[in-house]
């Protein structure tokens, strides 16, 4: 975040602020009040999908996504604001995702933003997207700092140790592609629609995941980072091996090769949570959070639940609305921002990349080819 020159705004009084969202392939808007105290209320809020429009290319085009986001941002602002039963005039702030993202889908929620923020005179706060799912959880509960943290999308798969606001350290990332893109391709490959990781999901309930063997990425090596490309081939592998594929064979595969991606979130995770716990020994609660769309995914969280509790960490997640890209986590991260003084001025950039942790991608880049192109 950038911050401008503005002094610190008073810590005993509630804050109101519009958040906008549109990183991807779902506009949102959403209102949300961070009290005093910390708590938090979600007074209104929309999200307008696109499935539909994307459902003929099995994937998010950028291009579609941009102009749809651009159609509806507005409609979607006035909505938020009837159902709360408040004006642009009573907030204190406009928040929007300023990256990592589309950057034609980022522009239209800044966009937004910087011509709303300017007309009101209300500060502007640009956000970035992966604090907003870093701080989803404060949504419906509170959570106090430090905490261990899986951000897992289909962009995005890394680990980090959130200390406050605005303050993230990262362990480890992705080398390749994320856990939410493997479910993805795997799901196109087998022709099951968009969006993939919801419609693999559905099938492999009734497959058998013992009937497939699928490498495990990485092994059970030390370390932090992640790898789902060579899961990802070798499942197009099998499913280009199978004459005629039946619908068992498509739940066996899908089964395989969800087990697979939670058992390596859950491997990779363990490694973290023994480090983090080394790290903070002072620490009553030890929380690992799970945040971003993949966290929706219930055998992954299974996995995940079951290492917490073997290392001794309480799982943490967002409910299921607030795991998938949405606009209060960013409405809320821009009441923390602005209850610390910290705005921007008009001249915020759109991102397609803006990691976290700048320092750690700075120096010790993981590099890959991710969907949403290179990630560094």
């Amino acid at each position: 975040m950038d911050l401008d020159s503005s002094p610190p705004v008073a810590q005993d009084k509630a804050f109101t602020v519009l958040g906008l969202e549109s990183s991807c392939d779902e506009t949102a808007a959403a209102i949300v009040r961070l009290g005093p105290d910390g708590c938090v209320q979600v007074l209104a809020e929309k999200v307008r999908g696109q499935n539909e429009a994307h459902a003929p290319y099995g994937g998010v085009v950028p291009e579609i996504a941009a102009r749809a986001h651009a159609e509806v941002m507005d409609v979607l602002v006035r909505q938020v604001l009837d159902k709360a039963g408040i004006s642009l005039d009573s907030l204190d702030g406009i928040a929007a995702t300023s990256g990592p993202g589309l950057i034609g889908g980022v522009m239209a929620a800044l966009m937004t933003a910087k011509g709303l923020a300017l007309g009101a005179g209300k500060p502007l706060i640009a956000v970035n997207h992966l604090e907003g799912h870093a701080l989803s959880p404060r949504l419906s509960e509170p959570l106090a700092f430090p905490y261990l943290l899986l951000l897992v999308s289909g962009g995005h798969t890394q680990l980090l140790i959130a200390e406050d606001v605005g303050r993230y350290h990262r362990l480890g990332s992705t080398m390749d592609d994320a856990a939410g893109e493997a479910f993805d391709k795997t799901a196109k490959v087998m022709g099951l629609g968009f969006p993939g990781g919801p419609a693999l999901e559905k099938i492999a309930r009734s497959g058998n995941p013992d009937r497939f063997e699928l490498p495990t990425p990485l092994g059970n090596r030390p370390g932090h980072d992640f790898s789902f490309a060579g899961l990802k081939t070798a499942a197009r592998q099998i499913w280009d091996g199978l004459s005629v594929p039946t619908s068992v064979d498509r739940a066996d595969l899908a089964a395989s090769m969800q087990r697979q991606i939670a058992r390596s979130l859950a491997n990779r995770s363990s490694n973290a949570m023994k480090y983090f716990m080394e790290t903070y020994t002072d620490i009553s609660d030890y929380v690992f959070v799970v945040a971003g769309g993949v966290a929706a995914n219930q055998t992954v969280r299974q996995a995940l639940q079951e290492t917490a509790t073997s290392r001794g960490f309480r799982l943490m997640a967002p409910p299921m609305k607030w795991c998938t890209d949405n606009a209060a986590m960013i409405a809320l991260a821009g009441a923390e921002h602005l209850r610390r003084g910290e705005v921007d001025d008009l001249s915020a950039p759109a991102r397609a990349r803006w990691p976290l942790d700048a320092a750690s991608a700075k120096l010790d880049p993981a590099i890959g080819s991710g969907r949403k192109g290179p990630k560094a």
